[in-house]
């Protein structure tokens, strides 16, 4: 869809596919982070946080995320992806979303500790980096700030935060 009900309907429906992938990595004890790369209105790859299983301080939702899709297309590079995430990206996620070329990014909470969309300095507006997307933050905010909040309040209840 081209009109912006359309997006707003297709932001939403990619994010909640993210959510639930959030939802799988806090099964697993992650901080509950999902991500999806789209092309052409079509999933074509899916992440979710798993350092803490894979002992890898790399392994966030958008590094897994543009891994499946990159494998999938068969290229390193993704023109014309999206990738929606839970979670405003870290550093390093902007990093690699500028390296594979993604078009457009779209995430749902803000990170005022790692956020790198404005939450802590804004990456995305460096005009000196060679690749730029366009960055849409707020697509279900509450529900994907409450996912992570709730999951930090029981781990603060646990003692083991």
């Amino acid at each position: 869809m081209s009109d912006s009900l359309g997006s707003a309907l297709d932001d939403t429906y990619f994010m909640r596919e993210a959510l639930s992938l959030a939802l799988a990595a806090e099964c697993l004890g992650e901080v509950p982070v999902g991500a999806v790369v789209v092309k052409d209105g079509k999933i074509v790859g899916r992440g979710f946080n798993s350092p803490i299983g894979e002992h890898d301080p790399t392994a966030h939702a958008e590094i897994a995320a543009l891994r499946d899709a990159a494998r999938r297309l068969g290229n390193y590079r993704l023109p014309g992806c999206e990738l929606f995430v839970t979670l405003e990206p870290c550093a390093m996620c902007a990093g690699a979303i500028m390296h594979a070329r993604i078009s457009r990014v779209v995430y749902g909470a803000r990170d005022p500790k790692t956020g790198v969309h404005g939450s802590v300095v804004d990456l995305f507006a460096v005009s000196q980096l060679n690749h730029h997307a366009t960055v849409d933050g707020g697509v279900l905010a509450d529900e994907c700030s409450r996912t992570l909040s709730e999951f930090f309040a029981r781990r603060r209840k646990r003692g083991s935060a």
